[in-house]
């Protein structure tokens, strides 16, 4: 069984997130850029510091520090194209977001778009992401769940996965504290898929993939969560084989071709 990890974030250094991956058994993990790098912080006032980009980035900053966040990723890939999967962000401001998808996520090999997020109930911003996504083929398009992301945002990406039923539309961290809304809203939109890291609560990782077994996907959003006790949780909360396997990684692999 190949165990994928659909959801982590560039790490420095990437040692520390290989032999993360190595301890959680996950074979493959999907890579994000990131501008933060909570994992650098040794104090509270370090993390503190690396928190408050993360703040800026979801208010809305797209461009703060974006080409080193590019940079880091490109390398993370070229480093290890074994274990990592490439998704590449494009800013929801962009003139032409087809020319940027083309440019930015196929040119450079990316299998897919995110982790967007846009800032709070604006999430019909991400419209022409999806066009552009659409366009090329169906890419896969990652979609930040959790705050600032509220449950009117979760409303409109439905709506606008209804307009764009090619393109796999994937809600991040299970929704965060709008997790019932986004099981149910999921559940009955068949081109969406809800990603489960960083559930507050085990049995709200029990009950989406009781829900939503074929659309429900492990990811641990490393490094803010763990990719040992994201893997746990799933194993934890499902009791069938067949299911656990396809959530650890089999409807992950079909997603991502």
């Amino acid at each position: 069984m190949l165990i994928i990890d659909a959801h982590s974030h560039v790490h420095d250094p990437l040692t520390d997130h290989i032999a993360l991956l190595d301890e959680a058994g996950v074979d493959k993990t999907v890579l994000f850029m990131t501008r933060p790098h909570p994992e650098r912080a040794g104090t509270l006032t370090e993390l503190r510091t690396e928190m408050d980009l993360l703040t800026q980035a979801l208010a809305g900053s797209a461009a703060l520090g974006r080409q080193t966040a590019r940079r880091e990723l490109d390398a993370a890939l070229d480093a290890y194209p074994d274990r990592f999967i490439g998704f590449a962000s494009v800013p929801l401001d962009a003139p032409d977001a087809d020319a940027l998808v083309e440019r930015e996520v196929v040119g450079r090999g990316m299998c897919g778009i995110g982790e967007l997020t846009p800032p709070p109930d604006q999430a019909a911003r991400i419209e022409p992401v999806l066009r552009a996504a659409t366009d090329q083929g169906g890419l896969p398009v990652v979609v930040h769940g959790a705050a600032p992301t509220t449950a009117a945002d979760l409303r409109t990406m439905t709506d606008l996965a209804r307009r764009y039923p090619r393109v796999p539309l994937v809600v991040s961290q299970l929704g965060g504290a709008h997790w019932m809304d986004a099981i149910e809203l999921v559940r009955d939109s068949p081109n969406m898929y809800l990603e489960l890291s960083t559930a507050s609560i085990v049995f709200a990782v029990r009950l989406a993939i009781a829900e939503i077994p074929e659309r429900t996907l492990f990811g641990s959003d490393a490094p803010y969560g763990d990719p040992v006790i994201a893997r746990t949780t799933v194993e934890r909360a499902t009791r069938s084989p067949q299911v656990r396997e396809l959530v650890l990684g089999a409807t992950a692999r079909e997603l991502l071709g």
